[in-house]
């Protein structure tokens, strides 16, 4: 059997041999120079890979700032013959040239409402482009809700053509004024509205202004447009809010349209604050609402926009 103490001094020699710990520093030199070099390598990789990114990010931001300055252009260029096409019918249906013929008068009606379902896909293009290029102003001021309704009111008696749906706007209660900006709000609430008339062959929708506060405590306003139409299936929720979103139904097969606007509002909403919900369900009916906080976040507490009245600048458009 060896001696424990031999080996104990030994191992105290060898330790003590100055040959020995320069071999074992030079290893451990050597060690660490393989891995700085292994990571020095990797770090050219990310480093690569970072260039690489940018340069596609960059790409990218060109290419969608092409789409959206073609599909800008081509919305302008639209909108001139379109204006005039409903000029036009105006003014034949308005019998400003003489009497028309009850087929005659079917025809231009036609052509008529055709155009202003062109006019409507045109301005949802270049709210599009509006909103990927980040060209929309955001206008904060104070408002009433009472007087905002009023004008919404006005503006869809025009349209109100089925005898067996009622358009209600209910009385705001419990709220002061908003600051915000109220044509944004007015955009999204219009979207709203118009989509609900669409799909609801009977019953009502209903315009309501609900006040509340955040988990924050923050004040914020819930607007809510609440229709008897068709509903729509749980797992189209989601989806009904993305661009270019159409729901197949008979009803939509008989409608135009890009599929844009709610997209549109929702992007609306997140500049203003706030955020879009929906609940629904088939054969029931709808109820498409915003929420927003009853001062604009941007705003100072004397309720004047930053930068002594300079306009607030983000990424949204019209709905």
């Amino acid at each position: 059997m060896s001696d424990p103490s031999a080996a104990l001094v030994g191992g105290a020699s060898e330790a003590d041999n100055p040959t020995a710990l320069r071999a074992a520093l030079d290893d451990a030199r050597a060690q660490i120079a393989a891995m700085q070099e292994e990571l020095d390598e990797t770090n050219r990789g990310v480093l690569a890979l970072y260039a690489e990114l940018d340069t596609q990010a960059q790409q990218l931001r060109q290419a969608t700032e092409l789409k959206s300055r073609f599909l800008a252009y081509m919305s302008h260029e639209f909108r001139t013959p379109i204006a005039s096409i409903r000029s036009l019918t105006r003014l034949l249906l308005d019998h400003v040239d003489g009497p028309l013929t009850e087929e005659q008068e079917k025809q231009i009606t036609f052509i008529r409402r055709t155009s202003e379902e062109f006019a409507d896909m045109v301005n949802d293009l270049l709210d599009l482009a509006k909103v990927e290029a980040g060209r929309i102003d955001v206008s904060p001021a104070w408002f009433e809700l009472v007087d905002l309704f009023a004008a919404l009111r006005g503006m869809f008696k025009p349209v109100l053509v089925n005898p067996e749906v009622q358009l209600i706007f209910e009385e705001p209660q419990g709220i002061g004024q908003v600051f915000s900006d109220d044509a944004k709000l007015s955009q999204i609430l219009r979207n709203f509205v118009s989509n609900a008339l669409k799909f609801t062959a009977r019953g009502e929708v209903r315009v309501s202004a609900t006040p509340g506060r955040s988990d924050t405590g923050e004040e914020q306003v819930t607007f809510a447009v609440a229709d008897t139409g068709i509903g729509i299936a749980p797992e189209f929720h989601a989806a009904i809010f993305q661009d270019f979103t159409q729901i197949g139904s008979p009803i939509q097969k008989r409608l135009r349209g890009t599929g844009l606007g709610l997209s549109l509002s929702k992007r609306l909403a997140e500049l203003l604050g706030g955020r879009v919900d929906l609940t629904s369900e088939p054969g029931v009916g709808s109820v498409f609402s915003v929420t927003l906080p009853l001062r604009l976040p941007e705003a100072r507490a004397d309720g004047t926009a930053d930068a002594a009245g300079e306009r607030l600048t983000g990424a949204g458009t019209e709905a």
